[in-house]
């Protein structure tokens, strides 16, 4: 592949197994030989769907192509993004979910510190800020109160345009827009959403048949989950910003083909998967704490909460049916109540070392922390002389001996953890560890016999809100749904 570093991500295990952390607590030779075969089903089952352009589509697979999009279409997002940052001083990205997670993952990875405030680390880039992923009125107020309209340009990404919070700011943006940048204020905006259907799909047609230059949009593609899609509605982000696609790209697929390695065991994503589940399953490790040594990392880490969270946290187990095609069709099994899934937090050391870690050391041995550590920084700091113990010592020495030293203290105190190894944060390296927790998490996925692809507890408190809001066309069970659980609040029970 083009560019392609000789130097790999890394996943070092050791710290899960008992030998490390007693029998207790660790993952043993046994407890892997006996969950081998599961895995092997795992890796096969997911290896066939993968396999099969219908089979993808119809669970939700379809985000493991995205490291391979046409170069052409690539191109075109490059080159979009390129035109955009020529032209304006701001842009602002609408949306939540994966539609702010991702982005601003990759904003905080890929960009240096402090892109916004100063301008020669920008490169004639603009300004990014993300709205819509939230309803406190005070944050997209202050950009509408103090952006200039005129040097603005607004990206909205949603599937159907109908989430309450990414709505109403694009409501927002679009009245202001319009009053402060003139009629054809629609050329200052594009739409990331569902090729076909939709009401923000509809809404961009009519408006194009006003000015064909006016909300342009482009796709979210069939098959693609919202937390999985950062390689698809992402791009334009990453484009404006100045991040090469190919290069991102180039590095989630190099994780791909060492994720469908058939020798599970020499297949880092489906060992991690297996390693925590074990430790989940057997161990009672309940929570799954992700810590990068790394502060341009810390919001990956945020992705990567409503990734294990939307597709691990589920009720009910998974109901397969197999269409005449072989097709297969996933469902929920009304009569597996599994109420499954670890729970996520996300930290970052050094910072966290002083708050979280006590409970990681002292609290219930319920976690398996995962670090994220940096072999090379983009820049270092020498500690001046007559320092003491810090005389001459790298700050990037430092953060690298602080992770050893949270390690060995976790591990004198019998706690599981591992680490996951970049070379350096760059676009093809972030791809790659993009993909490697997406892959992990589809394999845990198979081996809880659950949808990783689906997120139906979400939907309740959209219904709750569609319903106190008047929407119409709710569906009867629905609306017979809050009618019959009623929010009940007893003033005895205030202070």
């Amino acid at each position: 592949m083009k560019g392609m570093p000789m130097k790999q991500i890394r996943f070092d295990f050791n710290n899960m197994l008992d030998v490390n952390v007693g029998k207790e607590d660790g993952v043993s030779h046994a407890d892997l030989a006996r969950i081998s075969g599961n895995l092997k089903g795992a890796c096969r089952h997911l290896d066939k769907i993968i396999s099969s352009p219908a089979g993808r589509v119809a669970v939700g697979l379809e985000w493991t192509r995205l490291p391979f999009q046409e170069k052409r279409r690539v191109a075109e997002i490059q080159e979009l993004g390129l035109r955009i940052a020529r032209q304006y001083e701001n842009v602002i990205f609408l949306g939540i979910g994966g539609s702010f997670l991702g982005l601003k993952a990759a904003q905080d990875a890929l960009c240096l510190p402090y892109y916004n405030e100063f301008s020669a680390l920008r490169r004639g880039r603009p300004r990014i800020y993300f709205e819509g992923n939230n309803l406190d009125p005070d944050t997209l107020h202050t950009l509408l109160v103090h952006l200039s309209p005129k040097k603005t340009f607004a990206v909205v990404i949603s599937k159907s345009g109908e989430t309450t919070e990414a709505k109403a700011a694009f409501a927002s943006v679009e009245a202001w827009l319009k009053k402060g940048a003139g009629k054809k204020y629609g050329r200052q905006i594009v739409a990331i959403t569902d090729p076909a259907s939709g009401g923000l799909r509809r809404y961009v047609e009519e408006k194009q048949k006003e000015d064909r230059l006016s909300f342009r949009s482009l796709p979210l593609l069939r098959g693609v989950g919202g937390r999985f899609s950062e390689l698809n509605m992402g791009l334009l982000h990453l484009a404006v910003i100045g991040v090469d696609i190919g290069e991102v790209l180039d590095g989630a697929a190099a994780m791909f083909k060492r994720c469908r390695n058939p020798a599970v065991f020499e297949n880092p994503a489906s060992l991690y998967a297996a390693l925590h589940f074990i430790l989940y399953q057997k161990k009672s490790k309940n929570i799954a704490i992700v810590m990068p040594f790394s502060e341009m990392l810390k919001s990956t880490a945020d992705w990567y909460v409503q990734l294990l969270a939307e597709s691990l946290g589920k009720k009910y187990g998974r109901k397969i049916t197999v269409a005449s095609d072989g097709t297969e069709q996933w469902g929920l099994d009304f009569k597996r109540v599994v109420n499954t899934g670890r729970t996520p937090v996300s930290a970052r050391g050094t910072n966290d070392l002083h708050s979280i870690q006590q409970n990681n050391i002292e609290g219930e041995n319920n976690k398996v922390i995962t670090f994220v550590g940096v072999d090379n920084f983009k820049s270092d700091i020498i500690c001046s002389p007559k320092n003491g113990v810090l005389s001459g010592k790298r700050f990037s020495q430092l953060m690298r001996l602080a992770q050893e030293a949270t390690e060995w203290s976790l591990v004198k105190a019998s706690r599981p953890n591992c680490a996951i190894r970049m070379p350096e944060v760059n676009p093809f390296h972030w791809g790659g560890l993009l993909f490697f927790f997406e892959m992990a998490t589809a394999f845990e996925g198979e081996l809880l016999n659950i949808n990783a692809f689906d997120q139906p507890g979400v939907e309740g408190y959209k219904n709750y809100m569609y319903y106190a809001l008047g929407k119409q066309g709710l569906d009867k069970k629905i609306v017979d749904d809050i009618k019959n659980h009623p929010l009940s609040k007893d003033k005895r029970f205030i202070l």
